[in-house]
């Protein structure tokens, strides 16, 4: 049991029963100085969490908002949505994010992990109670906002996708006249031509992207943009600032033999196809090789296209699946047969077209540079499985055609200030998948947001 003020209990091991009287509230409730204390048990809960994390000399985040890459304060409006003020815990969370109903479906909410409630029973449900508020606005007309000053300077955003939209928000918001350019004939980016729409409904993107330009920024789709090498093309543009999102649109390949054979799809690709409206012929059996939320998607897209079997092979175990766990647990139960452990060395073909791909039976090693460990090929155990259609969801690249003159890194992608995003010409400044590689749409959106301030600070 536990003793002390009601708000402010203490921790009597000896006497302790677990009845949890002490912490039964959400720790979105606690008090700051929580934190600090050493007997309370919320407080010894934080300091684990927090532990080697939070610079010596600052007071820490909370754990949900610390692990969130644009440190939105969770615990903020999961209390207001507690009480009941959705309007308000809504408001809290547009202040940082301009894309709450997209996290509420698709974010793979790094906030819940952190969550103390964890130590107790369970996380609170930090994504769906945002999707929630997110939801309760749709039947509500949205405030006008808009910034307080409008600024004479305009800015080149090119790309549209989570950065994109995220960068023009806030620019806009600081007065700024900003301008997309997408070369998809679509708004989005990859949250509209890489993203289902069974997991993201197309009216919900569009209500974010509506909000946006209702700020006064302009977009233009069917219209791509190419660097010219150097600083020249941001004087001919007419624009004082660029900030270049253009994500990650290419898959990577396999380089395997037989690769080339008809029948064999890329997976980012595919996607787009299917988001944009093409026609997308598939086999009745189709294999699916990849481990990540693209791979996932493109399964679950093809049992929604008529195939009846769909096999999805990953090199490693299910541990190591970078997918949202959530995602992979629904494509389990939509008929997915996942395979782990599984990679492919060769497709075979009869006629041009791929009919059957030969794996090798895989075992792990030692983590590699990012933890995950190594899988390791076993040596005679290759087996071949037979499908009408395969497709290659390893990983993406970035479209390296229209970005001449820019640094790139060794993987290809942008090299750019860690601190300001700038890139190697002044007043070009790029983010998201572009710089990183794949992300998650929440680290887009955190680097839209460095970009903005980055490119706000470098015209004033």
């Amino acid at each position: 049991m536990a003793e002390g003020r009601t708000h402010r209990p203490l921790i009597h091991s000896s006497r302790c029963h677990s009845c949890d009287v002490c912490i039964r509230g959400c720790p979105a409730e606690f008090i700051p100085e929580y934190r600090l204390e050493e007997e309370s048990l919320r407080g010894t809960l934080y300091r684990g969490k927090m532990e080697g994390k939070t610079p010596e000399g600052k007071i820490p985040l909370p754990p949900c908002q610390q692990a969130c890459p644009i440190h939105q304060d969770a615990r903020g409006y999961v209390a207001l949505i507690a009480k009941g003020k959705f309007k308000e815990a809504l408001e809290l969370v547009r202040e940082v994010n301009p894309l709450p109903a997209v996290c509420g479906f698709i974010c793979h909410h790094p906030c819940e992990e952190a969550c103390l409630r964890e130590d107790v029973d369970h996380p609170i449900p930090i994504r769906m109670l945002k999707r929630f508020i997110a939801e309760y606005e749709r039947k509500r007309e949205r405030p006008k906002k808009g910034p307080r000053k409008k600024r004479r300077e305009k800015i080149l955003v090119v790309g549209s996708g989570p950065a994109g939209l995220t960068c023009a928000n806030d620019l806009a918001l600081l007065g700024f006249g900003v301008t997309i350019f997408e070369a998809l004939p679509v708004l989005g980016g990859m949250l509209r031509v890489g993203i289902p729409e069974f997991r993201l409904p197309r009216e919900i993107l569009q209500m974010e992207i509506d909000g946006i330009m209702e700020l006064g920024v302009e977009m233009k789709t069917d219209h791509s943009f190419r660097f010219n090498g150097n600083s020249r093309t941001l004087k001919r543009s007419g624009f004082d600032a660029i900030f270049l999102s253009m994500g990650a649109h290419q898959s990577s390949k396999l380089n395997i033999p037989g690769e080339s054979l008809r029948g064999i799809f890329p997976g980012v690709e595919f996607l787009r196809d299917i988001n944009l409206g093409r026609d997308v012929v598939l086999g009745k059996k189709v294999s699916i090789i990849g481990g990540g939320n693209v791979a996932i998607d493109v399964a679950r897209s093809a049992l929604r296209l008529g195939s009846k079997q769909v096999d999805l092979y990953y090199r490693r175990s299910r541990k190591e699946m970078p997918a949202i766990s959530e995602e992979v647990e629904e494509a389990i139960q939509e008929g997915v047969k996942i395979h782990l452990l599984v990679a492919p060395v060769r497709m075979i073909g009869r006629g041009g077209k791929a009919i059957r791909m030969e794996c090798i039976r895989m075992r792990l090693g030692e983590p590699d540079e990012r933890g995950r460990r190594k899988p390791i090929p076993i040596q005679g155990s290759n087996f071949k499985v037979t499908a009408e259609t395969i497709i290659a969801a390893i990983g993406q690249s970035v479209d390296q055609g229209s970005l001449k003159g820019l640094e790139r890194n060794p993987d290809g992608t942008i090299h750019v200030d860690q601190t300001t995003g700038e890139t190697t010409i002044k007043g070009v400044f790029a983010g998201g998948d572009m710089v990183t590689g794949p992300g998650w749409a929440i680290d887009a959106i955190s680097a839209g947001k460095r970009g903005a301030e980055a490119i706000a600070e470098y015209l004033t």
